[in-house]
This record gives C-alpha cells, sequence and structure tokens, in this order.
C-alpha cells in the first residue's frame, strides 16, 4: 500500500503565543519524521474533518492537546469510535499525550486527572519486562530521557491492554492494546526548544504550582530514544 499516507490527528490547535513560534502539532510530528520514507496527510478533527476509513490509511498518529479527554468534546468522543473501528480494521495507530489518553478510554480504560498533579519536563522512563519482546520497544536502554506535559492520565487502562513503561509521577507511560496499536503519555516528537517554550511561557503558573521552572530548564536535552519510537512506527507502517 505505497500510494496510503500515514495519517497525523491533530487534536486541536495550541495556544496561538505558541503557534505563533513554533508552529502547530502536526508540524512537530512531521518534523520529528523527517526522512521516514512514508507520505503523510494532516486531518482536523476538531474542525470538522472527516475522519476517513481505515483502510484508505497506512496508519495512524494521534497527536497531543491543549484539551481534556474528559471534557468529552463531540469532535474527541467522534475521534474515539473511530479509534474503535481502526483497530477493529487492524490499522497501525501510535497516540501521543491526548492521543495516548484518547486510545485508552476509546477501549475502555479510565482517564482523568492525576492525583499527583501535572508532571511536566524532561524526565526518565523506565521500560517495564513486558517491553523486552515489543517490535518498537526491545531495543530501548531499560531507562531513557522523555518530554512530558500533562494533567491527566491513564488511571486505569482497558482490559487486555499491555502496560510497557513507566516514569516516576504515572505507570502508565506506554500501553499496547494489541499488534498494531500502541500509546505514550510522553511527547515524541518535542525538542527541547518546543519543550522550553511550554515551560517558559507558563512559568509564573507552573511556579506557583511548585515546580522548580528554572531547573527543569536547565535539564532540557534532545530525548533520541522516545523520538525513535515515533520514528520506527512510521517505518513500520
Amino acid at each position: 500500500m505505497p500510494h496510503r499516507p500515514l495519517a497525523i490527528l491533530q487534536m486541536g490547535r495550541p495556544p496561538e503565543d505558541l503557534r505563533a513560534t513554533h508552529g502547530e502539532q502536526a508540524d512537530w510530528v512531521t518534523a520529528a519524521l523527517a526522512g521516514v520514507d512514508a507520505p503523510l496527510t494532516v486531518i482536523h478533527p476538531a474542525a470538522g474533518q472527516p475522519l476517513p476509513e481505515p483502510a484508505a490509511l497506512r496508519g495512524a498518529v494521534l497527536t497531543g492537546s491543549w484539551a481534556m479527554v474528559t471534557d468529552r468534546e463531540p469532535w474527541s468522543e467522534r475521534t474515539a469510535q473511530w479509534l474503535r473501528l481502526a483497530r477493529q480494521a487492524q490499522l497501525p495507530l501510535l497516540g501521543i499525550c491526548y492521543g495516548h489518553q484518547l486510545m485508552a478510554h476509546a477501549f475502555g480504560g479510565v482517564v482523568d486527572y492525576h492525583p499527583r498533579g501535572r508532571e511536566i519536563g524532561r524526565h526518565a522512563v523506565t521500560r517495564l519486562p513486558a517491553a523486552a519482546a515489543d517490535p518498537l520497544l526491545a531495543d530501548l536502554p531499560a531507562r531513557f530521557a522523555a518530554h512530558l506535559t500533562h494533567e491527566q492520565s491513564v488511571l486505569r487502562p482497558p482490559a487486555g491492554a499491555t502496560v510497557l513503561a513507566a516514569s516516576a509521577h504515572d505507570p502508565h507511560q506506554i500501553l499496547r492494546y494489541g499488534p498494531r496499536a500502541l500509546s505514550v503519555q510522553f511527547h515524541p516528537e518535542f525538542t527541547a526548544a518546543l519543550m522550553d517554550a511550554c515551560l517558559a511561557r507558563r512559568q509564573d503558573f507552573l511556579a506557583a504550582e511548585g515546580h522548580d521552572v528554572a531547573a527543569l530548564r536547565a535539564a532540557l536535552a534532545p530525548t533520541p530514544h522516545a523520538l525513535g519510537i515515533l520514528r520506527a512506527f512510521a517505518a513500520a507502517c
């Protein structure tokens, strides 16, 4: 199916100030996939764009969002229904942050605000033993760095899902729902500069929450192993 594109489902749009300086979620995923031999198409469910038949695609990446899964926005619930159809059709799926949570919700899990609050910055993710034989994760080190920014989390994975990685804050960093459906709570597409912009634009608010924003910004660096998951998924499609 070389003519079929890999879809980037952009879940809403970033705040205007961030969009003006760094673009949008689909731009970040597209840049992260530079050099991967896969035609791309961008779909905006929140703008009312129709979701294609799964058979018309080679795979789909669901981006992060500034929305909340628990808001049950009509466009989000419509995408959740599409995810159930896509999974049934064995379409390769990769969810990122909001996409991770939406996949878990669509497949029967529980998503809500994390009881310990926000996870933000560059943090260590630990690969769990179940990931040792996973085709996208087997070559990862036992611990790798990833960029994170989220308030909501998967509190209970769907029945039958396998937990493949965790952080100190969130035990459900990577979930697999079957041979062709995977999701990650972190942002493999983020650069250090983009993560820094997310921290800088809300530094006073984050400091009021108790975060050491200066330390978080100083700790930023590339996250090649996290990025490798996204690129490996696209290559496998």
